[in-house]
């Protein structure tokens, strides 16, 4: 059996779990590239010939993107955790238990809601513009200039003048 041409892979079937917990981290593919000692290109190749390490790529982004938008979505709406505190009783330690809480987080809001339903929450900037009585703005007749425009159309005019016969000269 003939063996195929080309240098052997560097691909290691461990590789794929290697990748999926990198990228439950938060790795990027520059950053995995770099785990593995190869280049961007290399990691594209195997992404297209092996559907084993593609799915762990994904599966590992998927989860860190779940977590993510948990904990965006528990800033938003507020939350509290466990906590303790040292505290000092007749110069001894004392570890007590509390409770610690956080507030929601407006800006954590304004991004899920502009995000998640921007049909209703995006950023509008609408302009618009219309004639008399909301009716269409006429566009034909003759445009006349303001003597301000006059005044502005002529100084354009003398420096474009100006500027063509500075070139024509320096030439």
């Amino acid at each position: 059996m003939k063996r195929p041409a080309g240098r052997p892979s560097r691909y290691r079937e461990e590789f794929a779990a290697q990748a999926r917990k990198l990228c439950r981290l938060g790795a990027t593919d520059k950053e995995l590239a770099d785990f593995f000692g190869v280049s961007l290109a290399t990691l594209g190749t195997w992404k297209h010939q092996r559907a084993g390490f593609l799915e762990s790529l994904k599966d590992g982004k998927a989860a860190a993107d779940a977590e993510v938008a948990d904990r965006l979505y528990q800033r938003a709406l507020g939350f509290s955790h466990a906590d303790t505190k040292i505290l000092q009783h007749d110069g001894a330690p004392v570890i007590v238990p509390t409770m610690k809480h956080y507030p929601p987080d407006v800006v954590a809001c304004i991004f899920w809601l502009k995000n998640r339903r921007p049909d209703i929450w995006r950023d509008r900037v609408g302009l618009e513009h219309s004639g008399p009585n909301g009716g269409p703005i006429q566009t034909e007749g003759e445009y006349r200039p303001s003597p301000e425009d006059e005044a502005i159309l002529k100084r354009i005019a003398e420096t474009r003048s100006r500027i063509q016969e500075e070139q024509e000269g320096g030439e």
